[in-house]
């Protein structure tokens, strides 16, 4: 099988890479495409995936629009000339079935109403969409097929990821010690116009009251403010999640890692317009205890969240149990996404008429 998978964003690296590694190992053709994004193309090549990169990614709508267009043109190009027979991603693969008939399959996690232009422009025209159990009756396809899983167990289930304990001497600590991940937002994405995260007042107000409980290291997509520079942590993106993963706590105004953290077992704790807006984050807060989210003007309750956690014995190690619930409901998701994939279209009717055969992908090994 030829399959075209289009990369947008890191976090979709970490997401489809091992189901990338899994297809190629299997005999089958996989084909990235990217815009020049750095940190994509920087984990792509960590992670030893080829890829091929068309355009540059823009901040504003009409840029943004310009480059789609570009892009677009470029893709359908390598879609005929590769023969490809199956498409991963969103905008390109939504207007390449429109031309071409070529199925395409979404892997989406965001709420229909964090995305309205994709919603009415995109989903209609994608072949499939997947999406998250803790989505159920929230889209407007009603044909969506809902998986018991995260996007983040693609890549942090088990079976997929193995923490490494040397990113705690690399970070200048010892195995024990309290550590703080904070993370601050870019906000540049085309569902992020309006939305903001933590005051400049309220992060150094959060600093301080992190350094009385253990050491803070600050990771950021942008500029990071000249005094908060001294907390900037510059580790390689592959490790990121390693140090969530020992980390007595992360906070800060992200979506995704805020995510990881909570499936990792980390306590975590967001400030941002989001919070209480999204399905998957509401569900591992709600059913699952993991995190805890804030809007910006809530910021008191926020900081009586953060001042309560630090002062829990065995803080980590209630997270971890509750993690472990957590897992005790939901698959390995990349497991499932081979499968869907390899036996497509066959696979997409299977799960349609028996959700629960999705079930049996919980600890397969591939």
């Amino acid at each position: 099988m030829n399959i075209l998978i289009e990369i947008g964003h890191p976090a979709h690296v970490h997401k489809l890479a091992p189901t990338i590694h899994i297809l190629t190992g299997k005999g089958h053709k996989v084909i990235v495409v990217t815009k020049e994004i750095h940190s994509v193309t920087f984990l792509l090549k960590q992670k030893g995936i080829p890829f091929h990169v068309i355009g540059i990614k823009k901040d504003g709508l009409t840029g943004k629009g310009i480059m789609q267009l570009w892009y677009n043109l470029c893709c359908f190009i390598l879609l005929k000339r590769e023969k490809i027979d199956l498409m991963i991603g969103c905008v390109t693969a939504s207007y390449m079935t429109r031309l071409t008939k070529v199925p395409s399959i979404l892997l989406d996690d965001d709420d229909d109403e964090v995305e309205p232009l994709l919603v009415k422009y995109i989903h209609p025209y994608l072949t499939e969409i997947l999406s998250p159990s803790a989505l159920t009756g929230n889209r407007h396809r009603k044909d969506t097929i809902y998986y018991p899983g995260y996007h983040e167990l693609a890549y942090l289930h088990p079976t997929r990821f193995t923490p490494d304990e040397s990113i705690i001497e690399e970070i200048g600590l010892k195995p024990g010690d309290s550590y703080f991940v904070v993370r601050f937002n870019a906000f540049k994405a085309h569902h992020d116009i309006g939305v903001h995260g933590l005051s400049i007042e309220s992060k150094r107000r959060l600093i301080a009251l992190l350094e009385t409980a253990g050491t803070v290291f600050i990771t950021s997509e942008r500029n990071l403010d000249e005094e908060f520079k001294k907390y900037q942590l510059l580790l390689s993106p592959e490790k990121i999640h390693s140090l969530i993963y020992f980390a007595t706590m992360l906070i800060g105004d992200s979506q995704t890692m805020t995510s990881e953290a909570a499936i990792l077992g980390t306590p975590a704790v967001k400030c941002n317009t989001f919070a209480g807006k999204l399905a998957v984050p509401n569900e591992l807060e709600q059913k699952y205890r993991l995190c805890y989210s804030f809007l910006p003007e809530e910021s008191e309750a926020f900081f009586a969240k953060v001042d309560e956690l630090l002062h829990v014995k065995d803080l980590k190690s209630r997270f971890v149990a509750r993690k472990d619930n957590m897992l005790a409901d939901k698959i390995d998701v990349t497991a499932f996404y081979v499968w869907f994939i390899e036996n497509y279209p066959e696979s997409a009717g299977i799960v349609q008429k028996n959700p629960g055969y999705m079930y049996t992908f919980g600890s397969l090994k591939l």
